[in-house]
């Protein structure tokens, strides 16, 4: 799969076209901002959105959801786990001074070790909760959207609802961890890292920290 991040909204976070190199298919994931520029993207790249997923439900990943379902008519999958906090869109817009669209429910649940066929790619899903309840990681050949889970030399904040830092330590080790070192991790803020550099490096998975 070819993956493109973008940078989007307020808050920074990272949107990413996951696309089909043989088909064109794609996935659109956590379209926190920006709809237009993502899909004039897609566009360009001519790639056809046809799923849009969401890693988790925090306000900064989810806010162009509306304008992209609309544009697609593309499903919007999420893990059950994060429902409550999603439907609290408008509290988590009050809390942060922002405003957005109310996304549509989602169509879709995320299950652990569901397989996503994109065009003639896969998707792996594995739940990976602490930074939310639903967190979800993608897992690719060679590669992993892996949301808020962990960053480049960090990991996700647990200090929001439903979050929990002892929770999130296991699911990184126990679903990310596992993966061969040259994984290339696709984060929600920040650069791209690999499984490695952050085996050996983040203070929070070495145990330097915390």
């Amino acid at each position: 799969m070819k993956i493109l991040g973008f940078p989007v909204g307020p808050l920074q976070a990272n949107a990413y076209l996951a696309i089909c190199e043989q088909t064109g298919r794609s996935a659109l994931v956590d379209p926190g901002a920006e709809a237009a520029r993502l899909l004039a993207t897609a566009a360009g790249e001519e790639a056809r959105i046809e799923a849009i997923l969401l890693t988790h439900a925090h306000i900064d990943h989810i806010g162009g959801v509306a304008a992209a379902a609309r544009a697609t008519g593309a499903p919007i999958y999420l893990h059950p786990a994060d429902a409550t906090l999603y439907a609290a869109v408008p509290e988590q817009a009050l809390a942060f001074g922002m405003e957005i669209e109310l996304p549509p429910r989602p169509d879709r649940e995320f299950q652990e070790g569901q397989i996503l066929e994109i065009g003639a790619a896969q998707l792996e899903v594995r739940h990976t909760p602490g930074h939310s309840p639903g967190h979800v990681c993608l897992i690719g050949d060679g590669f992993a959207v892996v949301g808020d889970c962990v960053f480049a030399g960090s990991i996700g904040r647990t200090d929001l609802p439903g979050g929990d830092y002892r929770t999130l330590l296991e699911a990184i080790h126990e679903k990310l961890l596992t993966l061969p070192d040259d994984t290339v991790l696709h984060p929600g803020h920040g650069p791209a890292t690999t499984v490695g550099r952050e085996r050996q490096a983040n203070p929070f998975l070495t145990g330097a920290f915390g």
